[in-house]
């Protein structure tokens, strides 16, 4: 914690980097992705304070839209797409994720009854030809694209996409190599960007 600790005390001593934030937001991508401390979107992408709006769930799970329970993650791709108006959205899975793994495999969660219960309510279980895979490879795809067409079902990125404003990606990030794949729809294949 000291380290962390260290950089936050350092970190505000140059206000001037930052004095054009205070303004407001306007980032262009909504990156969805994995709570896991290995997986850093500006690290992935390079991208700077307000470049990038941020959603982080266990498992990148998107849960199915349901206008009588709201959930945050809803919240969080409303505003979004409403608010700030972004024109892409990312599902960004990645390798060794525990999430997807237990799901995979099956795992019992029942020590972990929060985890348990959002696992099985927001996701089904991906195809995964090898389940003793760690890094989850092929099963972390597939869910990246069930986060895909949940996100379809959301009633402001269906209109946006049929109107053209909006546009989807679906990206696989290797924590052991730094490696990112893109799902391509014409060969239904996660390639390297």
């Amino acid at each position: 914690m000291q380290p962390l600790i260290d950089n936050a005390r350092t970190f505000g001593q140059r206000p001037e980097e930052f004095a054009g934030l205070a303004a407001g937001q306007s980032p262009q991508v909504l990156f969805i992705t994995c709570s896991d401390s290995r997986v850093v979107p500006a690290l992935i992408t390079g991208a700077r304070p307000g470049e990038l709006f941020e959603l982080r769930t266990a498992g990148n799970i998107v849960p199915p839209y349901g206008s009588t329970t709201p959930t945050g993650e809803a919240a969080t791709v409303e505003y979004a797409v409403e608010v700030l108006g972004v024109e892409d959205i990312v599902v960004c899975g990645h390798s060794h994720c525990g999430a997807v793994g237990a799901v995979v495999r099956g795992d019992d969660l029942n020590s972990v009854p929060a985890v348990r219960d959002w696992l099985a309510h927001a996701a089904k279980e991906p195809e995964c030809s090898d389940p003793a895979d760690p890094t989850v490879a092929e099963a972390v795809q597939n869910h990246v694209l069930t986060q895909l067409l949940r996100l379809r079902s959301y009633p402001c990125v269906e209109q946006r996409l049929q109107a053209g404003g909006l546009l989807l990606h679906g990206w696989y990030y290797e924590v052991h190599t730094g490696l990112v794949r893109e799902h391509r729809p014409d060969t239904d294949t996660f390639e390297k960007l």
